[in-house]
């Protein structure tokens, strides 16, 4: 209806103007009437077969051509119609039919021409669209338009990119997922193996300090009684679960207290532990997950230090705000593992014994703590450990908020 509507006031416009510019008498109106809605039916029978066989058209050049040929022929239509009224004589009206069947193929020439690059560059999103539909998020259609075929290249180009993106990251989900299992496999299996072999032997009567074994095997569910907490813990890191009561905290007392804590194991590493801090830095926080974190980071740095070698656990409240910072003079991590540092079950050295290096969740836990808090955690690559906290002035209202 609305093309009726368009094409009823042409007719009306260009009867309205042949009055101001011919001013015709009536029977000249009347024809040229005729004319002007014989020209308006064509005009809208074209557009309402064209679109219809444009959406089944399988080449664009056709359907270009198709309207080039359109405005000719109607034109052509209107020629006949005057002519036929006597407006043009038959000599006029043959030179203008010649005229236009030179510029319809003239406009099809054309038509084809310019439909070109546009069935190139449709062809070429096609052929991307389908190899990122086999897989291949890799595919790109270089296709560099300002039109709507140039839009629609950079929108197929950014959904293969957000596809490949999200491969990349599933394949890395799936790498971690294996590492994980492998990790706790190891980890379940090794104190399991151990707990089992001495209750076999207490069983058989082939243990000569049964008491021992009993010791052993306490220290076995303690290591397994640890390492279901720690998972426990990460798993409550990773669904948002940590809440905090946020109260004043003094990060050189929680540090002076995790040396304490650790210090029988120092010793037994025949390693020194120094605390630097010229004053109490106060930060509204949660004490255990503070706690928690001191420890987790001197528990590995006192880990890798060198015998006789000493950690140094420093305490400050710079511009950047309050942190902690624990050093050791050990080969420090790797510039490569560095960025890894804080995944769970990762060592910077596969080769250490999970008894002796951890069961690499400590880091792991201790970023959770402190990004739940609100702050920051990093490594620095060797020589030399590194690694330390920043918290926010304000750590308590980010943790409220958890």
């Amino acid at each position: 209806m609305r093309r009726l509507w368009v094409f009823a006031g042409a007719v009306a416009l260009g009867l309205a103007t042949f009055e101001v510019v011919m001013r015709p008498s009536a029977s000249d109106r009347v024809r040229l009437a005729l004319v002007f809605a014989l020209m308006g039916g064509a005009a809208a029978a074209a557009a309402w077969w064209i679109p219809k066989r444009a959406r089944r058209s399988r080449s664009i050049r056709r359907t270009v051509a198709l309207l080039t040929l359109a405005a000719p022929v109607i034109v052509a239509v209107g020629l006949g119609a005057a002519a036929g009224q006597m407006f043009l004589s038959p000599h006029d009206l043959g030179l203008t039919l010649v005229v236009l069947v030179f510029g319809l193929a003239a406009g099809v020439a054309f038509a084809f021409a310019v439909a070109g690059p546009w069935t190139e560059d449709l062809a070429r999103i096609a052929t991307v669209a389908e190899q990122v539909a086999s897989g291949d998020f890799s595919a790109r259609t270089t296709v560099r338009r300002a039109d709507e075929v140039g839009r629609l290249a950079e929108a197929v180009d950014r959904m293969a990119r957000s596809l490949e993106e999200a491969e990349r990251k599933r394949r890395e989900d799936e790498q971690a997922r294996r590492r994980f299992l492998v990790a706790v496999g190891h980890d379940l299996r090794t104190p399991l193996a151990s707990i089992r072999a001495a209750l076999e032997g207490i069983a058989d009567g082939v243990v000569d300090d049964p008491v021992r074994m009993v010791d052993v095997m306490t220290r076995d569910v303690a290591a397994l009684s640890r390492l279901v907490d720690d998972l426990f813990l990460l798993a409550r890191i990773d669904s948002g679960d940590l809440r905090f009561e946020p109260v004043d905290v003094d990060l050189r007392e929680v540090a002076d207290e995790a040396m304490e804590l650790l210090s029988p194991l120092a010793a037994r590493r025949s390693v020194t532990l120094r605390l630097e801090a010229d004053r109490a830095v106060v930060v509204p926080a949660g004490p255990d997950a503070v706690g928690r974190v001191v420890r987790n980071l001197v528990d590995n740095a006192i880990r890798h230090a060198p015998p006789g070698s000493e950690v140094v656990v420093a305490v400050a409240d710079g511009d950047d705000g309050p942190s902690v910072v624990v050093r050791d003079s050990g080969p420090g991590f790797a510039a490569a593992f560095v960025d890894r540092a804080f995944e769970r079950f990762t060592r910077s050295d596969d080769a250490r014994s999970r008894d002796t290096g951890g069961a690499g969740l400590g880091l792991a836990i201790a970023k959770g703590f402190v990004e739940a808090l609100g702050g920051e955690v990093w490594a620095r690559p060797g020589p030399g450990g590194e690694v330390g906290f920043r918290l926010p002035g304000d750590a308590g209202s980010e943790a409220s908020n958890r």
